[in-house]
């Protein structure tokens, strides 16, 4: 208890913690609002292989003295291209080509962040480090945060219908290739704007883990995308609470407390109902 005071007490008397909360919550919200449509779609891997395939974008932008969300977008776009591009034109299956793809994207990232001397901020890349945010990061995630409210809200339809039935999408009239890789646009984004948060490495687990968890508890989208949104809020509060008090590094500590709100979902959460189908198994 008196550590949650001591909490609150910094909060109100450091800037660096301030912003750290700020940037955890806006990360917390577009990583389950976009992570919803991930799971949806059964593209969990996809949403690892960018997370994981920004890298070389984020050294290049090192090196040319850029925006990181630059460099890191062109490559994440880039990848989902050519995963596309070797799944329809050889025999390999698409999990196949994602694989060959991000693993390539993700050396050549360490390669050029070796080539650029950046091995310093390697560690905060891959694990995030969110008590250093800096105003431009905070700037950075608003953009994308606003970024991705608008995108869910202009084609709110459009995605509802892609995620279920892709076939009736098709016949309905509607490109679904675009829609496709306008979300693996969105995600790009989301993945670079949480760098700073949980690190490449995580990223992923807050991409997936708070939607998942959503899912147990709702079969209804719009409800779906809330739940989603307040689980990778509590998840980012919680664990910047732990990051500051227990002096955990933050990306873990974020997505350990994700991963316990899931295991929780997964055994009390009505859909899921554990307890019932373990009994039934028993019976």
């Amino acid at each position: 208890m008196t550590s949650l005071i001591d909490f609150f007490n910094a909060l109100g008397k450091y800037d660096f913690l301030q912003s750290a909360l700020i940037t955890a919550v806006m990360v917390g919200i577009m990583s389950g609002i976009i992570g919803s449509f991930i799971i949806l779609r059964g593209m969990s891997l996809m949403g690892d292989a960018i997370s994981h395939a920004v890298l070389p974008g984020v050294a290049v932008a090192y090196m040319l003295g850029i925006n990181i969300l630059v460099g890191a977008s062109l490559f994440g776009v880039l990848a989902a291209l050519l995963i596309g591009f070797v799944a329809s034109r050889s025999k390999i299956k698409t999990d196949t080509s994602i694989g060959v793809v991000f693993s390539a994207f993700y050396a050549l990232g360490f390669i050029l962040i070796s080539m650029a001397e950046s091995s310093t901020n390697l560690h905060h890349i891959l694990f995030g480090n969110i008590l250093a945010v800096s105003d431009s990061d905070i700037m950075t995630t608003a953009v994308v945060l606003g970024i991705v409210i608008l995108f869910v809200v202009i084609f709110y339809k459009e995605l509802l219908v892609t995620s279920f039935d892709e076939t009736y999408a098709k016949t309905y009239g509607l490109n679904v290739q675009v829609i496709h890789y306008a979300l693996m646009l969105v995600l790009t984004l989301v993945t670079v704007s949480a760098l700073q948060t949980v690190g490449i490495i995580l990223v992923v687990a807050m991409l997936i883990t708070p939607a998942a968890t959503a899912f147990l508890w709702t079969d209804k989208l719009g409800v779906m995308l809330i739940l989603s949104a307040i689980m990778g809020v509590v998840s980012s509060i919680t664990g910047l609470y732990f990051s500051y008090t227990f002096n955990w590094a933050s990306g873990p500590a974020i997505v350990i407390v994700a991963a316990l709100l899931f295991a929780f979902s997964f055994i009390f959460s009505p859909k899921q109902n554990f307890f019932r189908l373990k009994r039934s198994v028993t019976r």
